[in-house]
């Protein structure tokens, strides 16, 4: 177990860090002895959440599909906390909408459709990019290991349901660059994973009346509930410390299979 490595001492970058996922991902990255700037819109409670947690972790107001921003929320990383070890992507958006609407006679919006693909592919891509030159200034370790991405996709981008095009192609597509990503980032010592939630109990989740929070939980085979975001997070750090897995897409909490984890694996990468 030598090669194991410890969230103590390490920098993160969470993206959507200010709420749901983002947010545990932070708590729990600071509360083991890690730092943590949270990446979220300025109109967010990122700046609450980081004083909430002291002085290992700040807020970086920032969009994901900004250049110049992300780049300042690397930059802060670097210059608050030396380093940057983690960049985890948590931010994304969704719409509800049928690809078309035979009752009112309308089309999905295409706007819609590219705002959704922006944010949560571009957005993801975007972030990945920006981090790895700061990785790439970690003196590696034994294993030649310099850092490691986390990104967020969904169950929707194996199994869509009914209004969910868009949300599931853009998910979709955060599945479909992991492993190429991967690639590119091996010889320089950088792993990517990406996660793929099923129902958690998030801000987007929340909103809904009860009773449908109550029928989506039982569709849960076991334990038959929405996750915990804690859950989430707990998967996030034990992925930021096993240096074996890599290239890899996570199935957390789905609902046609276990709410344990699973793995797809693929690529010479992957190695459980």
């Amino acid at each position: 177990m030598a090669n194991i490595r410890s969230v103590k001492g390490m920098v993160g970058l969470v993206t959507g860090g200010a709420s749901g996922l983002g947010r545990a991902t932070v708590e729990r990255l600071v509360n083991m002895g890690g730092s943590a700037v949270i990446l979220d819109l300025p109109s967010s409670d990122g700046e609450s959440v980081a004083q909430s947690l002291g002085d290992r972790c700040a807020f970086a107001p920032a969009d994901v599909t900004s250049e110049s921003d992300v780049l300042s929320a690397v930059s802060l990383a670097r210059e608050k906390f030396g380093r940057l070890d983690l960049a985890v992507n948590c931010a994304g958006i969704a719409v509800a909408a049928k690809t078309y609407n035979f009752k009112k006679h309308q089309a999905h919006s295409l706007e819609d459709f590219t705002r959704v693909i922006t944010v949560n592919i571009a957005g993801t891509f975007n972030v990945i990019r920006l981090s790895v030159a700061a990785m790439c200034e970690n003196e590696c370790d034994a294993d030649g290991h310099r850092g490691c991405i986390i990104n967020t996709a969904s169950v929707a981008a194996y199994d869509g349901q009914v209004g969910q095009a868009a949300y599931s192609a853009s998910k979709g597509g955060i599945v479909a660059m992991t492993l190429p990503i991967a690639r590119d980032l091996a010889s320089n010592g950088i792993r990517v994973v990406t996660i793929a939630p099923g129902l958690f109990s998030t801000p987007l989740l929340s909103g809904l009346p009860e009773k449908v929070r109550t029928f989506l939980a039982r569709q849960v085979p076991f334990p038959s509930r929405l996750g915990d975001p804690a859950e989430f997070a707990h998967l996030v750090t034990s992925v930021a410390e096993n240096p074996m897995i890599n290239g890899e897409r996570e199935e957390c909490g789905l609902l046609l299979g276990m709410s344990s984890f699973s793995s797809t694996t693929s690529g010479p990468y992957v190695m459980l």
